[in-house]
């Protein structure tokens, strides 16, 4: 393919950036096919009672994800992004069958070491490529449809598994769906997904972002930005390992039936992804500090609010504000660190940015099932509720609104 063919913008390449947001769907699907009936299977098919060992799925999954994600933004560069796409594919093939057919708990576990490389290379793949894509102008608003259709794919199928399991059991009908979503995913990545590199080698010319000389300190924490960054993106996903595991266990303890649950789970990442339709672009508008410091503010205040809830329509509420808080802050998190970083950089510092995020829900897994161990099942969420809060404030008072990167676009959105 020749340069001069190669233009970056959403309308230039809206045919694949749209087919690269079907894919995604596909990929969040595959989440949801654990979200809600996971925990329940540990307890009613396994026998499992500690909420630690429950939780191991998530522990084992998110590190495996963390590290994939660090592994693919630099393969990404050097393989190309849709080699990694179909090859994460090819990895979520054997889930569903795993999750069906599990005669202990170490299949489940087996099962989310090949989800969490799945989910590491196919997500990483498509946000990368939509990124490569759009250019600078639409950052945010691209970032808002890649994962508005992952977790309202997501939301979709943890609802529509909680309904059949409560209808035709736990197993095996909610996962003949992840049949579906591999083979298609597969199958679509490979026919007719286009490769972006040559739109990396083009903005690469123009860009007037300096490179960072240690990459992976100044994404971790050096970078006043992008270590703000970074730490709210592992505390996000640390509160989201624990609604992941505890949520649906909280709310059977207090009496709500598998129906009810389903619908209460799924209201959160529904709110999520249908939210980030909206809050994407206003990452290409306003201040991304302020909307960070809402974002993770308002999912504090959330988890804070669900120790004392009792009703149905409270959790409903309070799932919504978690959602909007999330929705603010997801696509935020990914359209920021872009700012910050050259694009023959960006793989790499998305990729480590990704791995301390994923890392959070294991680390969220880990704390919240030690906690709820010996504490009951309110107080985790109490705290990672008030350690969401923290996390806000370091944003708060640790990252700015303006850089010293010669871009007139990011000029002009940072004084708005």
């Amino acid at each position: 393919m020749e340069q001069g063919s190669i233009r970056l913008g959403l309308k230039q390449n809206w045919k694949q950036f749209t087919l690269l947001v079907i894919v995604n769907a596909f990929v969040g699907g595959m989440i949801g096919l654990e979200r809600t009936i996971i925990p329940q299977i540990a307890e009613a098919d396994f026998g499992m009672a500690a909420k630690t060992a429950i939780l191991s799925f998530i522990v084992v999954f998110g590190i495996i994800k963390a590290i994939t994600n660090y592994y693919t933004g630099t393969l990404a560069s050097r393989f190309g992004r849709k080699n990694l796409l179909v090859t994460g594919w090819l990895f979520a093939l054997p889930v569903p069958i795993l999750l069906i057919y599990a005669p202990n708990w170490n299949w489940i576990i087996a099962a989310n070491i090949l989800l969490g490389i799945n989910q590491g290379l196919t997500w990483s793949s498509t946000v990368v490529m939509k990124m490569d894509l759009v250019g600078e102008k639409d950052r945010g608003f691209a970032m808002g449809l890649n994962e508005f259709a992952g977790y309202i794919a997501l939301a979709a199928i943890a609802f529509l598994t909680g309904w059949i399991a409560s209808n035709y059991g736990l197993r095996p009908y909610p996962f003949y769906i992840g049949i579906g979503l591999s083979v298609i995913g597969l199958l679509s990545s490979w026919l007719f997904v286009k490769d972006t590199h040559h739109h990396v080698k083009l903005e690469a010319t123009s860009s007037n972002i300096p490179k960072l000389k240690n990459l992976f300190w100044e994404t971790t924490w050096h970078h006043k930005n992008l270590g703000s960054i970074t730490q709210a993106g592992l505390v996000n996903n640390l509160n989201d390992g624990m609604v992941w595991g505890l949520f649906p266990l909280l709310l059977l303890s207090k009496g709500f039936n598998l129906h009810e649950t389903g619908i209460i789970v799924a209201t959160y990442p529904a709110v999520w992804g249908l939210g980030q339709l909206y809050t994407g672009k206003l990452a290409d508008k306003y201040c991304k500090k302020t909307l960070l410091f809402i974002g993770m503010f308002m999912q504090g205040i959330a988890l804070l609010g669900m120790v004392s809830a009792n009703s149905f329509g409270w959790f409903i509420i309070l799932s919504s504000l978690l959602g909007i808080g999330t929705a603010i802050v997801y696509p935020t998190f990914l359209a920021a660190i872009s700012d910050y970083t050259h694009p023959d950089q960006r793989p790499k510092s998305i990729g480590i940015f990704r791995l301390w995020r994923d890392l959070g829900y294991a680390i969220g897994a880990i704390l919240t099932g030690l906690i709820a161990d010996r504490l009951g099942l309110t107080a985790p969420i109490a705290a990672i509720g008030v350690l969401t809060i923290i996390s806000s404030l370091i944003v708060r008072y640790r990252m700015s609104c303006s850089h010293k990167i010669v871009s007139s676009r990011i000029k002009l959105e940072l004084s708005v």
